[in-house]
């Protein structure tokens, strides 16, 4: 299914200016499929880079696909590649899709999981407003950027992508012990459709993984009551050809499905109304 992307793959490892290949082979697709797909400029970093993302179809469904937040989660950008050029080649109907490939420029190009700011590094997804996070958000223009980027667009469904454990979870994923939502039933039933393939661990983000508050899938789900899942890709940060092309091939379908069976409106009753705990984040570091 990918042979015509494998040429992708030699430019995902993070080296200095990596992320100006990213951005080339975007244009790439762009070229290979004008009449589907267009670079687009949602922002800039805070070392004044354009983040590039790829729009797809022309749909009044809006969602949107985002990938490495964490700049050494490498395996994510080729995924997100991935699906880039396979939606390109068959739009999904009724949708318009947002590729962003690389959120944390800086740090994918360094192979660091922070972003460097003005005032310090960061890690991308933990600096997002949230109803239990505390302290300053937004310290990065990138996060920024793509919040408000969610508004501009008023995206319906999004997924962000990272490594590396093999798992697709839905919100909540905070530091509370009051984990469901009103759409849990609806959501298991989207994670089950978008493993078909992958046959990852699927559930709740607080059950399958661990607490972490100001993250950005919980953010679009709390925010705005968007369709947001998390996918975890693959079993290593640092995954060889091979285990890139295995991420490639059972996800593309699998996020393909899940644009395609999530809802097309958003969630209407996305408030927090639990209580916060910061021992369940406690016990992760005793874990």
């Amino acid at each position: 299914m990918i042979n015509s992307i494998l040429s992708l793959f030699l430019t995902v490892v993070p080296s200095a200016n990596n992320y100006d290949k990213v951005t080339a082979t975007l244009t790439q697709i762009q070229q290979s499929n004008p009449g589907t797909s267009q670079v687009i400029n949602i922002g800039t970093s805070d070392k004044g880079v354009p983040i590039y993302a790829l729009q797809v179809g022309s749909g009044q469904v809006h969602s949107l696909i985002v990938a490495t937040h964490h700049g050494n989660e490498y395996g994510s950008t080729a995924v997100a590649l991935g699906v880039a050029e396979n939606l390109a080649k068959n739009p999904i109907p009724g949708q318009t899709v947002f590729i962003v490939p690389v959120l944390n420029i800086a740090g994918y190009n360094s192979g660091n999981r922070y972003e460097s700011g003005v005032n310090g590094s960061y890690d991308a997804n933990r600096d997002y407003p949230g109803p239990c996070r505390t302290g300053k958000t937004f310290n990065l223009k990138s996060t920024k950027a793509l919040a408000d980027f969610l508004v501009e667009k008023d995206i319906q469904i999004s997924a962000t992508l990272h490594t590396f454990w093999p798992a697709v979870v839905y919100p909540w994923g905070i530091s509370t012990r009051e984990l469901s939502t009103p759409y849990d039933s609806k959501y298991i039933e989207i994670v089950k459709a978008a493993t078909e393939e992958s046959r990852y661990q699927i559930g709740n983000n607080t059950e399958v993984l661990y607490a972490a508050d100001g993250t950005f899938e919980d953010y679009a789900y709390w925010k705005h009551g968007i369709w947001s899942l998390l996918f975890e890709l693959g079993f290593s940060h640092n995954p060889d050809q091979t285990a890139i092309k295995n991420m490639v091939d059972v996800n593309i379908p699998g996020i393909r499905r899940f644009l395609t069976v999530s809802p097309q409106a958003r969630v209407a009753n996305h408030t927090f109304t639990g209580r916060c705990d910061a021992r369940v984040m406690q016990r992760l570091w005793l874990e």
